[in-house]
């Protein structure tokens, strides 16, 4: 344990010496003439020693005092360097998480026009899909679906989610047409027990179909049910604004209406980061992204 002096009293006795004046340093320090007294005594009393010499109209350092407030100075020099180096990188950085689907499919084929517009910034993009802590993680904003509603932290709506099942073409030319969502609850499903399933059947008006969710191949993310269907291993449930590409290109076939979800994507950062200049600056980059793009997302 550092045999050192409450850290409130040292950062007194430092503006103390450095002005030889009470009044100044309280000024300073947004304190009282006699709560910096009180402070200064505090030392005195753990030092058994007096730091300052009270002459009629001026104070004076002692000896003890003129040999420790250099050092003492030099001190919260060394911290002001360490958190002005700490504040100068973080403010360099700009770490943001999302799922792997939206990373791949959606901001990263955009965000180098945030880093042509913020230079100075270097960017970092992690996807996955755990819960961030940014108390304990090195994340500044998260991209995430869902209500909106987190305690704690500042949300941004970003857009909706229209979900709607797709297939290979291989597949479709295998179980043959495809007319109804009776003839769809009857093939293949991705993931079956994923909750966009049950919504989707309820959202087009058609009987719960549970039954059929003990079978099936179950995935993790939406990026690994879009490959396994286009691999034609059956039908996956999607965010069709995710898969612009692969539908265009004709890799994902639409077998069934598309119907809009409950929840949907937004930003989210911790309420304290509000202000932040990079946050701010990102918040406003991806809100005109949004806009750019959304009469090009669907094709309703």
């Amino acid at each position: 344990m550092r045999k050192i002096p409450p850290l409130s009293a040292v950062r007194v006795f430092e503006a103390a010496a450095r002005h030889c004046n009470f009044t100044r340093a309280g000024e300073e320090l947004g304190m009282t003439q006699a709560a910096v007294s009180y402070q200064i005594r505090l030392i005195e009393d753990r030092l058994r020693t007096k730091l300052f010499l009270r002459h009629k109209g001026h104070l004076s350092l002692t000896e003890v005092g003129k040999a420790i407030a250099p050092l003492v100075s030099g001190a919260f020099d060394s911290l002001e360097r360490a958190f002005s180096s700490a504040l100068a990188e973080d403010n360099q950085t700009l770490t943001i998480n999302t799922t792997p689907s939206f990373a791949a499919h959606w901001l990263a084929p955009r965000i180098g026009r945030f880093q042509i517009l913020e230079p100075q910034l270097a960017v970092r993009l992690r996807s996955d899909q755990h819960y961030v802590d940014f108390a304990a993680e090195d994340v500044d904003v998260v991209i995430r679906n869902g209500s909106g509603n987190w305690p704690g932290l500042s949300a941004h709506f970003l857009m909706a989610v229209y979900i709607q099942p797709f297939a290979s073409p291989d597949f479709i030319a295998r179980y043959g047409p495809i007319e109804s969502p009776t003839d769809l609850a009857a093939l293949p499903r991705l993931s079956p027990d994923d909750e966009w399933w049950r919504f989707w059947f309820t959202s087009i008006g058609t009987a719960n179909t549970d039954e059929a969710a003990g079978a099936g191949l179950r995935f993790d993310s939406q990026a690994m049910d879009a490959t396994a269907a286009m691999a034609g291993h059956g039908i996956a449930i999607l965010d069709r604004g995710m898969w612009r590409t692969d539908i265009e290109a004709g890799r994902l076939v639409p077998v069934g209406t598309y119907a809009l979800a409950e929840t949907g994507y937004w930003l989210a950062y911790p309420e304290y980061r509000r202000q932040s200049i990079k946050v701010r600056a990102f918040r406003n980059w991806l809100e005109g992204e949004v806009a750019l793009s959304a009469d090009d997302r669907y094709d309703k």
